[in-house]
């Protein structure tokens, strides 16, 4: 009766609370920001005078250009974006210059040649090549260029404003021998278009924090250059999602934020922006492999607070103000709340302030629509159910009491993190059963051990006041439950159980530690099983696992406890090719090529193996990009040994 009454006076104060605002889907955040992303452009035209052995020549090349993206800071006209996107225009480089004269050179002196000798590009690369060649020798020398450079920024409804550099911080750039330039900076530029009304981003006020959500808005030159859409590919900005994946800092020492949202050149200068539309990060570069290739999901923005520091003493005192942004949000409020008419009138007003932006004329037109044709109304189920609610709240009440004294003490791995980072120090007490603690190598980092039955009498060297978090590998943390019993008997209070144990840490993709010295592919594979849903095997010193010329019957091993030799015949003599310890895989090798065993394996002390099936470790690597990465350094330095092995046999042919 008591857990009753208690319901309905829960269900009394939640009825008559005023309801808390809602956060941000990531389809309003997006909509919200996209319409302050611009397309910024660095074009620089030049006249051409050279001297290709014939006389003086004038002639006008096809012009530099340089695409990113830009976001108004601010409604007036101010906009963000990469030093490096409007730099060959700003500062013009010499190896601008360069590029203007190579291309004068092609117009003004290789395509006149080729005419001559009765050639097109490409039908005699020799020839063409040697005419290049003679023409750089006498052009370059000779050439002068008369630049005329342009910085534009496009909106989403066509319109081409010129902008000017307010402020400029010069690009990190480096040498030869990968130091950078003595003139590195922030690599941020403040552009300045006419004035007018423009949608606004804000800045985010807090830091970012790992997992963060990150939507990167921008004009990535693989969609503006792409063979299949048409123009309108350059008025509408590409939004990728991700999260905050690192912290580093750059060459001189600057603060970087690593995300795993997709990006591409073109995206320099872009905002990434969180679930609360506000900017979280600049984009500034990608990563690229050794080939020159884009490499996706290592990508590092600039902080919003250094954003902030470099718009101080410029006229941008309110970054994300504009008289744009209310009417805008309150359109979309309007739209997503399924008031259909308002929406409409919003969308007209603000599509006055600023007529045709893309987005603006979507949703208006999507407006009108449910105006002429609304959707059906949902039944009032708030009035329907309200007296269920009331009969079964008592019940849910006393289970919802139930689960919440359950769990009053349980805290997620992110917040351990979080007393972590905000200075509390947690300690870290490993109670594990002696069974369990022993079946596992991993443990958490700096975590103290505590065997469950000496809790009532171990001396802990704590004082009463300091936060304890336990972990175990328990079913539902039940050994860690009766762990903090005892410790809150013995007057520890701020004692906490870490929900999901072990397992949630690793889960939460949170490092961990090997207990004693484990290989990282085991580090990592330990990392991704579950102990006690893998099937053992035990093994005495000198039994065979499996030989040459097996099936593998889907199956390959982690080395556990003990260690294994693997054996090969060659020319009827056994050779030992290797010997594997603690954490080593073997037996993956037939289930990639899908054969027999290529070699015998043969346990020389006593052995425990964990079997890991076919399907098991196929979907640890599509899912578990570490592991991958393991295994690939693992094989490669098997291919390496392989063919030095051959080399040194003189084998290679």
């Amino acid at each position: 009766m008591r857990a009753v009454v208690a319901g309905l006076l829960l269900a009394t104060a939640w009825l008559a609370e005023p309801p808390a605002a809602a956060a941000l889907s990531v389809q309003e955040a997006i909509l919200r920001a996209k319409p302050g992303v611009a397309l910024v452009t660095a074009e620089i035209r030049a006249d051409v005078t050279m001297n290709c052995g014939h006389g003086p020549v004038e002639v006008s090349p096809a012009p530099f250009v340089e695409t990113g993206t830009g976001w108004f800071v601010d409604g007036r006209g101010f906009l963000i974006t990469n030093a490096h996107v409007v730099d060959p225009a700003h500062r013009l480089p010499p190896w601008v210059t360069h590029e203007l004269k190579k291309k004068a050179i092609e117009q003004a002196c290789v395509e006149p040649a080729l005419r001559a000798k009765g050639l097109m590009h490409g039908q005699r690369p020799d020839v063409e090549e040697q005419i290049r060649r003679q023409a750089s020798d006498q052009g370059l020398a000779t050439a002068k260029v008369t630049p005329v450079p342009r910085i534009t920024v496009m909106l989403s409804n066509g319109t081409k404003l010129t902008a000017e550099v307010k402020k400029f911080s010069p690009p990190l750039l480096l040498d030869n021998n990968n130091r950078p330039l003595p003139d590195s900076g922030r690599d941020l530029a403040l552009l300045r278009v006419k004035d007018g009304v423009y949608p606004a981003i804000a800045l985010a006020k807090r830091d970012s924090q790992i997992g963060d959500p990150v939507h990167i808005l921008g004009f990535p030159g693989v969609v503006l250059s792409h063979e299949l859409l048409n123009k309108s590919a350059a008025l509408e900005a590409s939004v990728t999602n991700g999260a905050v994946s690192g912290f580093k800092q750059d060459q001189i020492g600057q603060a970087v934020i690593q995300s795993d949202a997709p990006a591409a050149h073109g995206n320099s200068g872009g905002p990434a922006v969180t679930d609360d539309a506000t900017v979280v990060g600049v984009m500034t570069f990608i990563s690229l492999s050794s080939s020159g290739s884009e490499v996706q999901g290592f990508n590092f923005l600039i902080p919003a607070k250094d954003v902030t520091k470099f718009l101080q003493g410029t006229e941008v005192t309110k970054p994300g103000e504009s008289t744009f942004n209310p009417v805008w949000v309150a359109g979309i409020e309007a739209l997503l709340d399924g008031h259909y008419s308002t929406a409409v009138a919003k969308f007209q007003e603000v599509n006055k302030l600023l007529p045709g932006l893309t987005d603006v004329k979507r949703l208006l037109a999507e407006a009108e629509d449910k105006v002429k044709n609304p959707p059906p109304r949902p039944f009032p189920w708030a009035w329907a159910t309200l007296g269920v609610t009331l009969l079964s709240v008592g019940t849910y009440g006393g289970m919802w009491g139930r689960r919440w004294w359950k769990n009053r003490f349980r805290i997620q791995p992110t917040q351990v993190i979080a007393f972590i980072e905000r200075g509390f120090n947690p300690v870290l007490l490993d109670v594990r059963t002696k069974t369990d603690y022993e079946t596992s190598p991993l443990k958490l980092p700096g975590a103290v051990r505590l065997e469950p039955e000496s809790a009532p009498t171990a001396n802990l060297g704590l004082e009463p006041g300091q936060l304890i978090v336990l972990y175990c590998t328990s079913p539902e943390e039940a050994t860690s439950a009766r762990v903090i019993q005892v410790l809150r008997a013995r007057g520890f209070k701020s004692v906490r159980i870490l929900k999901g144990g072990l397992g949630g840490w690793t889960n939460a993709r949170l490092p961990v530690e090997a207990k004693s010295s484990l290989p990282s592919i085991g580090l990592e594979i330990y990392k991704n099983l579950s102990l006690g849903d893998v099937e053992r095997r035990k093994f005495r010193t000198g039994d065979v696992i499996f030989r040459e010329g097996d099936d593998a019957h889907g199956e390959a091993y982690v080395v556990h406890a003990g260690a294994v030799e693997i054996r090969r015949s060659f020319d009827g003599a056994e050779r030992v090719l290797n010997r594997l310890g603690e954490g080593e895989l073997l037996g993956d090798l037939a289930l990639f090529r899908k054969g027999p065993r290529s070699a015998s394996a043969v346990a020389t002390s006593d052995t425990e193996l964990l079997i890991i099936k076919d399907e098991r470790l196929e979907w640890l690597i599509r899912n578990r990009p570490q592991l991958t990465v393991e295994l690939l350094k693992r094989l490669s330095k098997l291919v390496v040994a392989t063919d030095k092995e051959r080399a040194e046999a003189g084998s290679v042919r």
